[in-house]
Formats: structure tokens, C-alpha cells, sequence
């Protein structure tokens, strides 16, 4: 087992990884498409049963998602925001671009206060206006909130996964932050990564 100042669990390393761990940490980076194993699924290393359903999660969101997956990003991004993670903005905001969000949006969200602050089209700032009350206050969405999305454009099918993926990252970010990993942006590996040029060919398929 390695340190990592103010975390407040054990994170193993990959290096001393056996048996059911060892395995989980090769699916981890077979479903991130990462060549390390992220922190945020060595939060719960030391419980690997946890850990895979975490992976069975993200698998679900990022590699099979009907929603773009720029939107999916949005939609981690901007619910990290709003639970006040760096760690995971900062992740997702890497990955937003990757997959073709402008770093003019990502810049955006690390400092916005409203969806009404990002450089997003109306459809979208519904969209994230909805999924914000769910963050903040779910049991007050209405059935006029519901409606007003389906005539932004969203489908019912829509607005299911993007509820699934907000609802994945208000737990995620508890999980980070609780535990004492998410207070910098610097602690997501993911987020000091280059983002690559448009003509490169994005292998990873999922976050931190």
C-alpha cells in the first residue's frame, strides 16, 4: 500500500495488486483506456467487491451511453462543479475536450455559478439547469421541469441517462471529497495530461 497525504483510506498500489484486485485493476484500465489505474478507483482498493461495482457504473455511463459522449462530459463536468470537486472537473473537463468540447467551455465551467455562465446552446443549459436541481434538491423537480426539457428537444431516453450520470457523479465526488482525495485538481493525473490535437486518435474511453 502506498500514501497520499489527507486521504483518508488506503490506495494499493498496482504493483501489489493480487488475486481479484489484480484483475479489477486490469479492467479498470481496459474500461478507462488508460495504461495506470486512476486514484479514484483506488479509493476503495482495499474492498474490491466496491470497486467493481464502481466499474460496472462507469462502463454503463462512458462506454455504452446512446448521449454523445462530449455531452456525457458536459454532464460529468458540470455536476462536479456544482458539488465543488476539482478533482473531477478537472478530470472531465480534460476529457469534455478530448472528445470535442472547446477549452473556451471547460475554462467556463471551472469558474461558472449558473448554467446561464457556460457558452452552451439553449437545448444544453436546460439540460444542465435540470440536472443541477437534481444535484441540489431533487425532490423538487416537477413534472414541469420534466416537460420543459422534452421540449428543449431531450427524449425521455435522454433525460434517463443523463439523470444516471449525474446521479453517478453526485455520488463519485462524495465519495472523492468524503475520503479526502478530491481537494485539488493537481491529484487527478487525468487533468495534467496534454489534450491531444484533433487528428489524434483518442484510445481512452472513460475518467477518473
Amino acid at each position: 500500500m502506498d500514501s497520499n497525504a489527507g486521504v483518508r483510506v488506503p490506495l494499493i498500489d498496482e504493483a501489489d495488486a493480487t488475486g481479484r484486485l489484480s484483475e479489477l485493476y486490469e479492467r479498470a484500465k481496459e474500461v478507462t483506456g488508460l495504461d495506470f489505474v486512476p486514484d479514484m478507483f483506488r479509493l476503495v482498493s482495499s474492498r474490491p467487491e466496491l470497486l467493481e461495482t464502481m466499474l460496472a457504473g462507469y462502463n454503463g455511463v462512458f462506454n455504452h451511453g446512446r448521449l454523445p459522449r462530449q455531452t456525457r462530459e458536459l454532464i460529468s463536468a458540470w455536476t462536479s462543479r456544482v458539488n465543488q470537486c476539482p478533482y473531477c472537473v478537472g478530470t472531465h473537463n480534460f476529457f469534455l475536450q478530448v472528445f470535442g468540447g472547446s477549452k473556451e467551455l471547460a475554462d467556463a465551467i471551472e469558474r461558472a455559478q449558473s448554467p446561464d455562465d457556460l457558452p452552451v446552446d439553449e437545448r444544453e443549459r436546460v439540460l444542465l439547469h435540470l440536472l443541477t436541481k437534481l444535484s441540489v434538491s431533487a425532490y423538487r423537480i416537477t413534472d414541469a421541469d420534466w416537460q420543459h426539457a422534452l421540449d428543449a428537444g431531450w427524449t425521455a431516453d435522454d433525460l434517463l441517462e443523463a439523470f444516471f450520470c449525474a446521479a453517478l457523479f453526485n455520488f463519485i465526488t462524495r465519495l472523492v471529497d468524503g475520503l479526502g482525495l478530491g481537494t485539488t485538481v493537481k491529484r487527478s493525473r487525468i487533468s495534467q495530461q496534454s489534450v491531444p490535437d484533433a487528428s489524434a486518435t483518442v484510445t481512452a474511453v472513460a475518467a477518473d
